[in-house]
């Protein structure tokens, strides 16, 4: 398969919009049990935040502060569901690098970042930033060998599955705020 047809540039994304409706979807967790947003929705929002992976020193971070706040979360009825297009082998790192104790999912084929519109394709520099400094072997930890990767971007869900708040950002270093992730769940 080639590619290089399907390249997009994190430039031309621009993830969905705050008043649409959330797509549906359904993946595998770190369990390996399935995941589904329809079943999540019927107890409550949801928030999905895209991590690149266990090898991203940011994601880590971001996930970790996540974690630190998840009793705050919790108490106002949310679910934190954080979506990667790693396998979960690559989660179980996540979960050491992060104590994470909320839901992983496996983004087979990049079905989820692709209905989101958060896809795109790093450059041959990132790429080599990210394999071979950072050693995210994305070959063998994705499902396929496209090397594609979300844009940490993050997405409150209401119940009524509609899109109430939305971080996107194309810069990998700019991320939610906790702060702002409860406030808005407290309106």
């Amino acid at each position: 398969m080639n590619y290089a047809q399907n390249k997009i540039n994190k430039d031309e994304i621009m993830g969905l919009a705050i008043g649409e409706n959330a797509p549906d979807f359904s993946a595998l967790n770190q369990n390996e049990e399935a995941f589904s947003s329809i079943d999540a929705l019927e107890q409550g929002a949801i928030i999905v935040v895209f991590y690149r992976g266990q090898w991203c020193p940011y994601c880590n971070k971001h996930l970790s502060e996540l974690q630190d706040n998840i009793e705050g979360i919790q108490k106002k009825g949310a679910q934190l569901i954080a979506i990667s297009p790693e396998k979960i082998t690559a989660q179980q790192r996540t979960i050491e690098k992060t104590a994470a104790k909320f839901t992983l999912l496996y983004d087979k084929d990049y079905a989820i970042a692709k209905a989101f519109n958060v896809l795109f394709t790093p450059t041959k520099t990132q790429l080599f930033t990210y394999n071979k400094l950072l050693g995210a072997n994305l070959k063998e930890v994705h499902s396929d060998q496209s090397q594609q990767l979300p844009i940490p971007a993050t997405f409150i869900i209401n119940k009524q599955g509609v899109i109430v708040w939305r971080h996107f950002d194309s810069d990998y270093k700019e991320r939610s705020s906790i702060t702002t992730i409860l406030d808005i769940l407290s309106n």
